[in-house]
C-alpha cells in the first residue's frame, strides 16, 4: 500500500509520518501531483495558518489536484479547514470539497480558552452514517485530543461531533474526502484505531 502525505506549508506533518510508522507503514511526504494520484491513501494534516497555507497550495497548484483525487482522502486539523469552501482564519477561499464555511471560535465566558487545546469526548452520529468504516470500534463516546482555534459548524457531511462553546464538526464525510478537526495522531489508541480504519478503507 501506498499512503502520501501531502508536503506543503504547515506544521505537525511529521507526527502523522511518526503515527503511521508504528502502524507498520512507510508514507511518502510529497508534494508531486502524479506521486498523490498514485497513491492508494493520501492524508492531508497540518497546523498553521489557513491564509498562508493556501497560498501556497495554489502556488503549486495542490489545491486542485487535492480536489480530483478518487482514493480515499484524510484531512486532519487545518487539513480539514482547507477542504471547506472558506475560511474565516485569512476570509480566503478554500478548496471546497465541503460546501460549508471555517468559523472562530469567540469566547462567551471567562473559562473559554482559544485556541482549544486538549482531550474531548466525541459523539459519533448515527443515522445515514451509521457503521462508518472511519470510525468503527471507538466505542460511544471516545476521546481525542484537539488544538485548534476555528471551528467547522455542524453540516450534513458530520460524522462525528464535539462541544466547546458550541457543537461543532468533529470529523467530515463526503464520498472519499474524510476529516478530523481533532489529530488521530496524538490521540493515543483511539487515534491509531481512526488511522487504521482509515488505511484499511
Amino acid at each position: 500500500m501506498t499512503v502520501a502525505i501531502i508536503k506543503y506549508n504547515a506544521g505537525n506533518i511529521y507526527s502523522v509520518v511518526n503515527a503511521l510508522r508504528r502502524l507498520g507503514i512507510q508514507s511518502i511526504l510529497t508534494d508531486d501531483a502524479e506521486t498523490l494520484r498514485k497513491a492508494d491513501k493520501v492524508i492531508f494534516p497540518g497546523q498553521g495558518n489557513a491564509l498562508e497555507a493556501m497560498a501556497h497550495l495554489r502556488k503549486y497548484r495542490l489545491d486542485e489536484e487535492i480536489k480530483n483525487l478518487t482514493q480515499p482522502v484524510l484531512g486532519i486539523c487545518v487539513g480539514q479547514q482547507l477542504l471547506c469552501k472558506h475560511s474565516k482564519e485569512g476570509n480566503v477561499d478554500c478548496i471546497g470539497i465541503f460546501d460549508t464555511v471555517v468559523e472562530k471560535f469567540l469566547p462567551v465566558a471567562h473559562e473559554d480558552k482559544v485556541p482549544v487545546m486538549g482531550w474531548q469526548k466525541i459523539e459519533i452520529q448515527r443515522g445515514q452514517y451509521q457503521g462508518n468504516n472511519l470510525l468503527k470500534g471507538l466505542g460511544e463516546h471516545p476521546y481525542v485530543y484537539f488544538l485548534h482555534s476555528y471551528y467547522v459548524p455542524i453540516t450534513s457531511y458530520t460524522i462525528a461531533t464535539a462541544n466547546y462553546i458550541l457543537p461543532y464538526s468533529a470529523c467530515m464525510q463526503k464520498d472519499n474526502f474524510y476529516a478530523c478537526q481533532f489529530h488521530p495522531e496524538k490521540s493515543g489508541k483511539t487515534g491509531e484505531r481512526i488511522l487504521q480504519n482509515f488505511l484499511d478503507l
